[in-house]
């Protein structure tokens, strides 16, 4: 099963190269690009993270409260706004397009199900005949990819036009895709059947 702490590439001569460009990187310092960094918390938060932005700064990202709740939240122009579909006691915000629509996941009396918040209203999305659905995003052409369950094996989807396509890097035990371009292309992580993360990119 994919997580985002398990990405690791370890492909032969491509880790090596890999590894060897991340040292020369370490001895840089942070700043040396010119690099601002900005703390983003929602105020009350007791933790939070941010996960996506947009060509337009929209931020998206999650949560959590002093009752131990987790929202999802858009940062827009200087305002949070939490974004929890009518129920949910758990709310994350993964991605959002350059329009500004956002997808994620919330928890339901059903299981996780993914959703679309488009102009204010939410649509549910939720693969037929899974366990759970997450959403993780949404590219400029509103094609949404994420991940299902169904018999505890991870799948990852894409959903466009209406239609959910399976996406199953061949061989791999769990596939996460994550994101999404305005080429189609698709990217995410996959665990092999060592139980090894890889990255992945798919491109049509």
């Amino acid at each position: 099963m994919t997580r985002f702490a398990r990405r690791v590439c370890s492909i032969g001569c491509v880790a090596l190269v890999l590894s060897a460009f991340a040292l020369t990187l370490m001895v840089i310092p942070s700043g040396a690009f010119g690099l601002t960094f900005t703390t983003i918390d929602v105020p009350g938060a007791t933790s939070g993270f941010a996960f996506g932005i947009n060509a337009a700064g929209q931020i998206v990202g999650v949560y959590g409260d002093a009752g131990g709740t987790t929202h999802g939240y858009v940062f827009d122009k200087g305002t949070f706004t939490t974004i929890d579909p009518p129920g949910a006691p758990f709310t994350e915000a993964l991605g959002i397009s350059a329009s500004g629509n956002i997808v994620g996941h919330y928890a339901s009396t059903n299981g996780n199900q993914g959703f679309l918040l488009e102009k204010g209203a939410f649509t549910t999305i939720s693969v037929p005949a899974a366990a759970s659905t997450r959403a993780f995003g949404i590219n400029a052409a509103g094609r949404i990819v994420g991940d299902y369950f169904v018999g505890g094996t991870e799948h990852g989807f894409l959903l466009a036009e209406g239609e959910f396509t399976t996406i199953d890097v061949p061989g791999a035990m769990g596939t996460l895709p994550t994101g999404i371009n305005a080429a189609g292309q698709i990217v995410g992580g996959y665990t092999d059947a060592s139980g090894t993360g890889h990255g992945f990119l798919a491109t049509p």
